[in-house]
């Protein structure tokens, strides 16, 4: 709301036969009497001279009034002034938040009961020992940590889900199953925000292990949200953790893509919900890791169903220093989003993105981000090489190709058909599939035709 701003003039009270108390304003009297009783300087220029008439002072009581008059019109104006700029900075501000998304950010989660505290303390003991175990043992430091990172990716079972969620406000909102699995990764994760101290010793063994292939995996999951709720004051540590956070984080979502799971949803909604979109938050990184964390953002968000959130994304984009080759945040954006595509080998997912690429059209691209999108998709209609696509993901291609580039979409149809027909080998399964496409067609418009017969002679006995 507001701040209503008083002020503390006002109108003079009228006394009754009481001259109000002026002095602190008349102390300029006597020099204006004086000057006033002085006789007019005489001209040294030749000019005709005019008699003078003396001036009389006017009486002290009508300074009084003017001097009160001049208060009162100064406070009016004052709070005339100060109201204006209120309500003008009011609706700018309104209309300012009216233009901004409002991104809800949860809140922290609160303290556990003590018998989740336990429970909780428990794991963090399992974890710690493992990890001192993976240490001591070089030769078997990887199986380690992967048995380490399985463990801590495990869903909870019901009889550990009863202890931790006895209370149900110990899980943040988005974190309490609705958009997923609910994991032991997301409890330990809360369990460090409200504990610190007990994740320090797992922070430093994974420190000395900082160069084995899942030490990141198990720093993204543990401490994502830790990292964001501490002060750190050195910026190498800071730059490290961060660097550590996107790499883990890109990994297990890898991860997700391969085996076509949500798992790790809960981790990439905290990055880009409660980070990206929110200010305050992605300034407690640096800039370099807030890009990483950005580029990373971009190229798993349609495979996490979250294309709601791309407006408000590309508005929080940082500023990257070929910008001024590459384009903009929606340029970046696609660019990011083309390479993914390219690296995708698991069908499901790739016939996802492809469903999920209409979000893109109206973006303002330039013509190189342009064309390299039209190259990546049309690289997905024809059969063989590089790619291998299938007939799904063909199909697919086409029609994410013919919505977003409409403009010339027959010629690019007449040209694949030529290409077609280069290959004679395709030949054979192309003709199946065209008679049955061609069957299915004919069935279909038969059986509507019999349908709305059928429900015309409906109507017409009702009538």
């Amino acid at each position: 709301m507001p701040t209503q701003i008083h002020s503390n003039h006002g109108p003079p009270k009228k006394q009754a036969h009481k001259t109000p108390n002026h002095n602190h304003r008349l102390q300029i009297l006597p020099l204006m009497m004086t000057h006033f009783s002085k006789p007019p300087l005489q001209s040294t220029c030749k000019f005709p001279q005019t008699p003078h008439r003396r001036i009389d002072p006017p009486p002290p009581h009508h300074f009084a009034l003017t001097a009160n008059l001049l208060s009162l019109s100064l406070s009016l104006s004052l709070s005339l002034s100060t109201y204006v700029c209120t309500c003008t900075f009011v609706i700018r501000a309104a209309r300012v938040s009216m233009r901004m998304p409002q991104v809800p950010v949860p809140a922290p989660a609160p303290a556990p009961s003590p018998r989740t505290c336990a429970y909780l303390f428990a794991l963090t003991q399992e974890i710690e020992k493992k990890l001192q175990r993976a240490l001591a043992s070089p030769s078997q430091r990887r199986n380690l940590l992967q048995g380490l990172f399985a463990d801590i990716a495990l869903e909870v079972d019901d009889r550990a889900r009863d202890i931790i969620l006895s209370r149900e406000d110990l899980i943040s909102p988005f974190e309490d199953g609705a958009e997923g699995p609910l994991c032991f990764y997301d409890v330990l994760a809360d369990y460090f925000v409200w504990e610190p101290e007990k994740g320090n010793p797992i922070l430093d063994l994974i420190v000395q292990l900082w160069s084995q292939s899942f030490a990141s995996h198990i720093f993204s999951l543990l401490f994502h949200k830790w990292l964001f709720d501490v002060q750190l004051d050195n910026l190498e540590v800071l730059l490290r953790y961060s660097s550590a956070l996107v790499q883990g984080a890109t990994n297990v979502f890898w991860i997700d893509i391969q085996t076509n799971t949500r798992r790790f949803q809960s981790l990439f909604r905290y990055l880009l919900e409660v980070v990206a979109l929110v200010p305050e938050q992605l300034k407690k990184i640096p800039l370099q890791a807030q890009r990483d964390l950005f580029l990373l953002l971009s190229r798993f968000m349609l495979f996490y169903n979250l294309d709601k959130k791309l407006e408000s994304f590309l508005k929080q984009f940082p500023d990257f220093p070929t910008a001024f080759f590459v384009g903009g945040p929606a340029d970046i954006f696609v660019i990011e989003f083309t390479d993914q595509l390219q690296k995708l080998k698991v069908e499901p997912v790739l016939l996802h993105y492809l469903s999920q690429i209409k979000v893109l059209q109206g973006l303002e691209l330039r013509m190189t981000t342009s064309t390299r999108l039209k190259t990546c998709l049309y690289s997905f209609t024809s059969p063989g090489g590089p790619m291998y696509p299938t007939r799904a993901v063909r199909h697919a291609a086409w029609d994410a190709l013919d919505f977003l580039f409409p403009v010339g979409r027959y010629p690019r149809h007449l040209i694949s058909l030529f290409f077609r027909l280069l290959y004679p080998w395709y030949w054979p399964s192309s003709c199946w599939n065209f008679i049955k496409a061609c069957i299915q067609a004919v069935l279909y418009s038969i059986l509507s035709l019999i349908f709305s017969v059928w429900e015309k002679l409906g109507k017409a006995k009702d009538s």
